[in-house]
């Protein structure tokens, strides 16, 4: 049963419901709140008001009419994304999304995933998926400092220094970037391969950092994120993340945002 956040000053017995149901792999927190103030969500046949609303367990609670089951274990998977596709469950334009190529990708099994931050729709490789809200919004807050590696082609001139400048940090049109870690790998041409890591995964960074150095990106590939990389996963496939991989990741990233 719900506990009452004004009954003491103390914090309440147990969880918010949007961090239960989060973790329980229905949605995001933030998609959580909408689907409460739609009145999709209920506890015991009554509508949730307030995702103020504390829990010590997802007994009585139903979504859509339908009751939720407990969290499953926390799995993470490995997708190649190609290009063009759209990182969301439903595209109003009618786009195909990352699920389409999932379904045939995933096991029959597998619960409802996650993705763990977004690729645009020109952009390529390594996406990772969760069932688990937590471990969602843990890796995707800047203040996780999770690195997130990049090679883009880009076509123009650049040189070293200037990609080096980036550590320090821009600010483009009133949007500040944090550190950047650039290099230059090798060209063709004016058509430059350029390694880029960054920490905070701002909407569509890399590409305008890029921009902004007057380049013209051509080919967009993410390689790794956190202790994760792409390998040789085959385009269009994905590969669940082993357990004791993933647990360690894990320890890692909670001591690193304890510290």
């Amino acid at each position: 049963m719900p506990t009452n956040p004004s009954k003491s000053a103390d914090r309440p017995e147990g969880d918010r419901i949007a961090k239960l149901l989060a973790r329980a792999g229905v949605a995001s927190r933030r998609e959580i709140e909408r689907m409460i103030a739609d009145k999709r969500i209920t506890l015991h046949g009554k509508p949730v008001e307030t995702p103020a609303t504390f829990l010590t367990s997802l007994r009585g609670v139903s979504v859509d009419g339908k009751p939720v089951a407990g969290p499953e274990p926390t799995q993470l998977y490995a997708f190649h994304k190609p290009t063009g596709l759209i990182t969301a469950e439903r595209d109003p334009k009618g786009r195909a999304t990352i699920y389409s190529a999932l379904v045939n990708a995933l096991p029959k099994d597998t619960p409802r995933l996650m993705p763990i931050g977004r690729l645009d729709m020109n952009t390529e490789g390594l996406l990772l998926l969760t069932n688990d809200g937590g471990l969602k919004r843990l890796m995707e807050l800047p203040s996780s400092g999770v690195p997130r590696t990049y090679r883009a082609r880009a076509f123009g001139d650049v040189t070293q220094a200037q990609l080096e400048a980036l550590a320090d940090g821009v600010e483009i049109e009133g949007v500040r970037y944090g550190s950047i870690d650039a290099n230059l790998e090798r060209g063709s041409g004016r058509n430059n391969w350029i390694e880029i890591v960054i920490t905070e995964g701002k909407n569509r960074e890399v590409r305008r950092v890029l921009e902004y150095l007057g380049l013209e990106v051509n080919r967009l590939i993410r390689t790794a994120y956190g202790a994760f990389s792409l390998g040789d996963l085959p385009r269009g496939q994905a590969a669940r993340i082993r357990k004791g991989d993933l647990d360690r990741f894990v320890s890692t990233l909670k001591r690193s945002n304890r510290s």
